[in-house]
């Protein structure tokens, strides 16, 4: 759902939450046909690196990524290509092949970035709950201070992975048309540099 509003915005529409959940509804045979794949090949993975020796599991474990990095684009090209889940991760593994560097870039940087901030925010709520505890003598502010922290980062995590959708979205539209998307024109314009 997010991916569709992400398309809709960056070819200048106004998306709302039910253009998203149509899209995602009219593709529900096929996204569930990913998921199914996608668990059975994770499952399959998990189950052959477990009987094996090391170095048996370092090779199972390169598979695992090279499955991860080939199913990168695997929800845009669901969505935006109407494609079924195995074409789909071809086209996926075909489009990372063009962009792994724009890919890769944007995966840290959105880590890096939501990762500072959440660090900062776990460590400013803990020194003011800490703080406000020890000049009220109330450790149920701690509590608090733990609640607050937890929820700082559930919602840290949900701003972090509807970026990184957004983004992932942005590169799939400058893979499939190599062009980026004009919302990306300016600062962020570097990560789509032309090769």
């Amino acid at each position: 759902a997010l991916v569709a509003c992400a398309m809709i915005r960056f070819r200048g529409g106004d998306p709302t939450v039910a253009d998203g959940l149509r899209a995602a509804g009219a593709r529900l045979p096929q996204i569930l046909a990913w998921v199914l794949l996608a668990s059975t090949v994770g499952i399959a993975l998990r189950m052959i690196q477990e009987r094996l020796e090391f170095i048996g599991r370092i090779v199972i474990g390169l598979v695992g990524a090279a499955w991860t990095i080939a199913s990168y684009f695997i929800v845009p090209v669901l969505v935006v290509e109407k494609l079924g889940p195995v074409d789909a991760l071809k086209r996926s593994a075909e489009l990372m092949k063009e962009t792994w560097g724009e890919s890769l870039a944007s995966h840290v940087g959105i880590g890096a970035a939501t990762g500072l901030i959440s660090f900062l925010g776990v460590l400013l709520i803990g020194v003011a709950s800490v703080a406000l505890a020890m000049a009220t003598s109330n450790m149920g502010v701690v509590i608090a201070g733990g609640v607050a922290i937890a929820a700082f980062l559930v919602l840290a995590a949900l701003v972090s992975s509807a970026l990184a959708t957004i983004v992932l979205s942005a590169l799939y539209l400058y893979a499939a048309q190599k062009k980026a998307p004009q919302a990306f024109d300016g600062v962020a314009q570097f990560a789509f540099a032309p090769k």
